[in-house]
């Protein structure tokens, strides 16, 4: 067995601090590897770890304590709940890291990738390209093996050259695109809107044709402003629901 260890995280001074820990932390639980520890660091290692204050540590322990992902034991420390299971609210607020965490901890499968001509809705985002490289992908809960969602991502076919399609069973394309790849991710703009399952989507998530789902449109930008990732979640409309906190500065 391997000694859990937490991704690294780059602060965001405009966002709370504990939130951005606790989101973090989050992905770094749900994608750990199987065979990694359940036990956490210490609240100081974990402090250190991040560069925060004790104080934050604590309050962003508590929010996943709150979720059920960890339990604290006086004197024993801090565990991870082997059971836990993701709550299906998503809350965004404007962090990367939150992205990540919000895609990581599902049972994925990549049903295919290949090179194929823009799409035309996607045209936009990709104004000087003839083609791009696309990846599907479909995630079940970790527990009971249902269907949850399943993703279509449109990458710069340069930047597939560098992705191993294994890599994003484990994790998520903006992990992939950050942590393997190595692309600088300046921001994610995201879109939420209802629609009605179409045919493919109703099969791949076992619902009835033209029952509600959530649609997420994700468009990612590196450092020059490029749009490196177009990414396009279809969620079952039974199993989440998308809250959005807007902090005063």
């Amino acid at each position: 067995m391997t000694a859990f260890a937490p991704d690294s995280l780059v602060l965001n001074r405009k966002l709370p601090l504990w939130y951005q820990v606790s989101q973090s932390l989050r992905a770094s639980i749900l994608g750990r590897t199987p065979d990694a520890s359940l036990r956490l660091p210490t609240e100081e290692q974990l402090a250190a770890h991040y560069g925060v204050s004790v104080l934050t540590m604590r309050q962003a322990l508590k929010e996943l304590e709150e979720e059920g992902l960890i339990s604290r034991h006086r004197r024993r420390g801090t565990f991870i709940e082997p059971g836990a299971r993701r709550s299906t609210p998503r809350r965004l607020l404007g962090s990367i890291d939150a992205i990540v965490a919000q895609q990581s901890g599902e049972a994925t499968t990549v049903l295919g990738h290949g090179t194929e001509p823009v799409p035309g809705e996607l045209a936009e985002y990709f104004p000087d390209l003839t083609e791009i490289v696309a990846y599907r992908r479909l995630r079940r809960d970790g527990e009971s093996g249902e269907p949850t969602n399943w993703a279509e991502n449109a990458v710069l076919p340069e930047l597939a050259a560098a992705i191993d399609p294994a890599d994003l069973e484990r994790w998520p394309m903006t992990k992939v695109l950050r942590d393997v790849v190595g692309v600088r991710i300046s921001r994610i703009t995201d879109t939420v809107e209802a629609r009605l399952a179409d045919p493919e989507t109703a099969a791949l998530l076992q619902v009835p044709l033209l029952s509600p789902i959530l649609h997420y449109t994700g468009v990612t930008y590196d450092a020059d402003g490029r749009v490196v990732d177009v990414a396009r979640i279809r969620y079952r409309g039974d199993r989440f629901s998308f809250t959005v906190t807007v902090e005063a500065q």
